[in-house]
């Protein structure tokens, strides 16, 4: 997870940069009760959201916009394009599977609520109306509006999804991140790979899970595992029209995207299959990559089958529309029969309801979900398993280093809902990780933190899924819960610990 290291590089700066006007901020409210208190008229900044929600996330390890005044909501709204997501329903209604008069009835009410209170045409309020998720995007630009709907009983949640944490004065809203971004490769050194037939490079990581052994067994044939990420690189042929090649054959990949470039929540620019960050393509690699005679990294998987969606342009989901994005190709992915892996090396830092209703719903349709635990700089010593991977629904992983005592990396979380580990970093050896494709044709690179703990991981299950078709979603886990060095124990920060391929799949 090369990815995360250089995501919350940024985010540090931009934390360190909201906390130092700190001095200037309108006190924040934290008891629950007192939500209810006076609501001031003041639109507070970026910065002092900002420092409200860090100030929360220091304390408690989390963050939830119904924790916050009806102002701090009002005020992200504002900042976050006036956009207002709604999960409407009963609290565990995050999907429908039918049609609902009930559920039907509700969004219209509410959105005459939004149309009535701000004095605009329906076709002004919807930014969008989810077919699948019970979730509407809404313009919002009053207060009242923001209390009255927080007045009902039908809503699951209210969030200004179009505001980034990740923003302040000095770094605009409508101004991306590139984290976790790089196209450069790198030349390996050669006590990082082993060569086997006919000419591929495993990596050095894949010894520690015993990878290579397991594929007496298995290679993935058979299995399609889905990639939300960046995409992957139009340039790297082995992730394109050179899948088949070498001793991986038969074998299908497929690119999709659905991240819109766009500061607009309107827009309907979309961007394209193609990785432009490189993270996608360093992910795609880790899973799937051929085992050919090219002096390149193999895949975990090299006979898999891989869909690929470009649905960020980073790792870090701090925009409306890589939420979008993340949101419609897990729906997307849901819906296909042949997909049963998802493997998801991004995230934020607190859960985004449209982003979890999503993974509850291709959760629900079967598929196993492998999420990151988080990689990042000065969040490392103090922040928790960031969100999705801090979902039940979803399968943590987080990655370690060699020294054999399970040191986490230098930049990855670990935590409670840490499932698995897997060793992708040197000890005291310039933080060197595993090896993977580069971006253009002919380039190695190396990549790291839980971004490829978790393609690794993911890439193990599809050797599991195709040595045993007929298995389900629960079945391979739980195989992989087997196959783990602290099984049947849980360790409260490492889960079941480092999986071990070859025993996974005999």
């Amino acid at each position: 997870m090369k990815v995360f290291q250089r995501i919350m590089a940024v985010s540090a700066v931009l934390l360190f940069v909201s906390s130092c006007s700190e001095e200037t901020l309108t006190p924040e409210v934290t008891p629950q009760t007192d939500l209810k208190a006076e609501i001031s008229q003041e639109l507070l900044s970026i910065d002092q959201i900002n420092t409200i929600i860090h100030e929360r996330l220091k304390a408690t390890g989390t963050f939830d916009w119904a924790d916050v005044t009806d102002q701090v909501l009002w005020s992200a709204t504002v900042h976050g394009n006036e956009l207002l997501t709604i999960g409407y329903g009963e609290p565990q209604q995050s999907f429908r599977t039918s049609e609902s008069p009930q559920l039907t009835a509700t969004k219209t009410a509410l959105i005459n609520e939004v149309i009535a209170s701000e004095a605009i045409r329906a076709k002004d309020a919807v930014v969008e109306d989810d077919a699948v998720l019970n979730v509407v995007d809404l313009r919002v630009t009053q207060l009242k509006t923001i209390t009255a709907l927080r007045e009902r009983s039908d809503i699951r949640y209210l969030e200004p999804n179009g505001y980034s944490y990740f923003s302040n004065a000095a770094y605009p809203q409508n101004q991306r991140s590139s984290s976790g971004c790089d196209k450069n490769g790198q030349t390996l050194n050669p006590a990082d790979y082993r060569t086997v037939a006919p000419g591929a490079l495993v990596s050095w990581t894949y010894d520690e899970h015993q990878i290579e052994q397991a594929w007496a067994y298995s290679t993935g044939a058979g299995i399609t595992v889905g990639l939300i990420d960046t995409g992957v690189s139009q340039s790297q042929p082995l992730l394109g029209n050179q899948f088949n090649d070498g001793y991986s054959n038969g074998r299908t990949i497929q690119k999709y995207g659905t991240f819109i470039d766009s500061v607009w929540p309107w827009s309907s620019n979309y961007d394209g299959p193609h990785d432009k960050c490189g993270h996608g393509t360093s992910m795609g690699s880790t899973i799937a990559a051929p085992r050919n005679n090219n002096n390149v990294p193999v895949g975990v998987a090299y006979n898999c089958n891989l869909v690929s969606y470009r649905a960020t342009e980073d790792v870090v989901l701090n925009d409306y529309h890589e939420r979008k994005g993340v949101k419609n190709a897990l729906i997307q992915l849901g819906n296909r029969s042949d997909v049963k892996i998802i493997s998801m090396s991004i995230g934020y830092p607190w859960s985004i309801g449209n982003v979890r209703d999503a993974v509850r719903y291709a959760h629900a349709r079967g598929k196993l979900i492998f999420a990151a635990g988080g990689t990042s700089l000065d969040f490392t010593n103090w922040y928790p398993v960031i969100f999705p991977a801090s979902m039940s629904e979803t399968v943590a992983v987080t990655g370690i280093t060699d020294d054999g005592t399970y040191q986490q990396c230098d930049t990855c979380h670990d935590g409670s809902e840490i499932d698995f580990t897997i060793v992708m970093e040197r000890d005291n050896n310039n933080g060197r990780t595993g090896t993977v494709l580069g971006f253009y044709n002919g380039d190695t690179d190396y990549v790291g933190g839980s971004s490829v703990a978790t393609a690794t991981t993911a890439g193990i299950a599809a050797l599991i899924w195709a040595r045993h078709p007929g298995w389900s979603r629960d079945q391979v886990f739980n195989k992989l819960k087997q196959s783990a060095e602290f099984y049947p124990n849980r360790d409260s920060t490492k889960g079941y610990g480092n999986i071990n391929a070859l025993q996974a799949v005999q």
